[in-house]
């Protein structure tokens, strides 16, 4: 048996380490560990992803208790590994021109014929050892050693779903349109990733891959197709009639919820609100139950007409907040007539505003979740940021009465975020924690729902040697090796390759996902009882409503 070790993850995830390798053997026990681990798992798990050498394992703490999680892992753990392979999948692909524009730079550094790229690269049976990235996206190895070419200099804007890529010994296959920037040397017509199927990936962690060399007419029809598209947009229900239309959606206007947690193992990110605490409150104030999805309004808020009369709460940022062109209050319940106008209007402090309706939206779930993934064009209203003239179908409010208002939180231009020590802070130098903890760092322009790029007055050291992608978790604090952290969040991908050197505390990622470009971050070390008893505070002011 090999050596392992099971390390926290911030205060909601464990993640259980093998030997820091890419070796088959490894992944074969990582992948075993995640079938025993789901199998025993714990009312409270949330999510099990096996990597190349590890598994992550996401649970609520106030759930189930971390002890509890750590012995289902270490009885995994000490498990043997299962002989048996995966399946065996042939892959057509379509090599050079168009769909491969790479492929004579790869041929260059190896020094043969494009010919015999295509020759080598057909001629090995890979394995998928993780997936990660993006939905669907299955890191595969090991390539022939000669035309390993590394990484393109400067990634790609855009590279088109069904892509086939080189990078150093990994070869993979795109699902989605994407920036990227693996050689590519190929493209293949097949769906890497539905949202309908029941197994949404059309590759898992143990599977073998073959490519197989395919003519140009096996494109057709296909080239314009998003993998799974199709299948992942979120139309209103026929039979539910919409009651509240766009009239102009803001700057980026999203449906959200708590997540799309269960299926990280094949590369969905988690997403849900930036702010759950606001997203739980806004439910809350109008006696919605915790899975209610609400719209997300990032910056400028939208304009909103009621088909059918609507009780409404507006929570997160502070905004301007209008019906009808008359004021109203925010974190208290507004009853808007039929015809009725809401406006979520100027901005004065935060970055994210939440608004919640009687019953909820009732946009269709996307495995499990209604929350919107924009890069994949998953759940929300088709996927998509709302438009002007979209309509937003509501679902029957329950029979109690709107909760009681609360006082709105003060917001202001930065935060100072707990943090725990990261999975990786053994990798970094002993002065990097307590660097990050007595630095300020600025939010930069280059952010998003993904992750915050932070720029400080100092770089934090770097880690020693080159990471194996690994696991990444919400408010995870990664190092690149320039030295400029980065705070991921609610979209981040579910694999990374910077070591993590903190988490930020569940209890605090709400303050983080209300900061926007300009503003500051100060980062501070606590204990993990202190972070779960934040975290039970936060529960509590939302059961306080009910």
């Amino acid at each position: 048996m090999s050596a392992w070790q099971v390390r926290e993850a911030g205060d909601s995830a464990l993640l259980l380490e093998l030997e820091p390798v890419i070796d088959a053997r490894v992944n074969g026990i990582a992948i075993a560990a995640a079938a025993a681990i789901r199998r025993e798992a714990p009312a409270g798990v949330l999510d099990v992803l096996p990597t190349y050498r590890s598994v992550a394992v996401y649970f609520d703490p106030l759930d189930v208790d971390a002890g509890a999680v750590r012995a289902v892992i270490e009885r995994a753990a000490g498990a043997p590994a299962s002989e048996s392979s995966g399946a065996l999948v042939e892959v057509p692909v379509v090599y050079g021109g168009e769909y491969g524009p790479d492929l004579d730079a790869v041929a260059a550094f190896a020094g043969v014929p494009a010919e015999e790229v295509v020759a080598r690269h057909t001629a090995s049976e890979y394995r998928v050892f993780m997936l990660g990235f993006l939905p669907g996206f299955a890191y595969m190895g090991s390539l022939h050693p000669s035309i390993a070419a590394p990484r393109r200099a400067s990634p790609r804007l855009r590279v088109a779903a069904g892509s086939v890529g080189i990078a150093g010994r990994q070869t993979g296959v795109y699902p989605f349109d994407a920036p990227g920037g693996w050689q590519i040397v190929g493209r293949t017509p097949m769906p890497m990733f539905e949202a309908s199927r029941a197994a949404p990936a059309r590759l898992a962690p143990g599977d073998r891959v073959r490519f197989v060399r395919a003519d140009a007419s096996v494109m057709a029809g296909a080239d314009r197709r998003e993998a799974g598209l199709g299948a992942v947009g979120a139309p209103v229900r026929p039979d539910a009639p919409p009651s509240v239309m766009v009239i102009r959606p803001g700057l980026f206007t999203t449906v959200q919820d708590e997540g799309r947690w269960g299926y990280q193992h094949g590369g969905v990110p988690v997403c849900g609100a930036m702010d759950l605490q606001s997203h739980r409150l806004a439910n809350a104030i109008v006696g919605n139950g915790g899975r209610a999805a609400t719209l997300e309004a990032t910056l400028a808020g939208p304009d909103l007409r009621f088909d059918a009369p609507a009780t409404v709460a507006v929570t997160g940022a502070d905004v301007e907040v209008t019906v009808d062109g008359a004021a109203v209050a925010m974190y208290t319940p507004v009853v808007c007539r039929a015809g009725s106008v809401l406006r979520v209007g100027a901005r004065r402090a935060g970055g994210r505003s939440y608004i919640a309706f009687a019953g909820g939206l009732e946009t269709t779930p996307v495995l499990g979740s209604r929350a919107t993934h924009v890069r994949t064009a998953m759940g929300g209203l088709h996927g998509l940021a709302l438009r002007a003239g979209d309509r937003l179908p509501l679902g029957s409010p329950s029979r109690q009465a709107p909760r009681r208002r609360m006082p709105a939180p003060r917001m202001g231009t930065g935060a100072r975020l707990r943090v725990l020590p990261g999975p990786q802070v053994d990798q970094f130098p002993p002065g990097a924690l307590d660097r990050l903890q007595h630095g300020r760092f600025t939010v930069t322009p280059q952010s998003d729902r993904m992750g915050y790029r932070l720029a400080g007055e100092q770089a934090i050291p770097e880690a020693a040697g080159e990471m194996i992608s690994d696991a990444t978790f919400a408010g995870g604090v990664q190092v690149p090796p320039a030295g400029d952290p980065i705070l991921l969040m609610a979209d981040r991908q579910t694999t990374g390759g910077y070591p993590q050197v903190a988490v930020v505390i569940s209890a605090d990622l709400p303050l983080a996902g209300q900061l926007v470009p300009g503003d500051w971050i100060e980062f501070e070390v606590c204990s993990r009882a202190a972070a779960l008893a934040a975290l039970a505070f936060r529960r509590d002011e939302v059961r306080a409503l009910a």
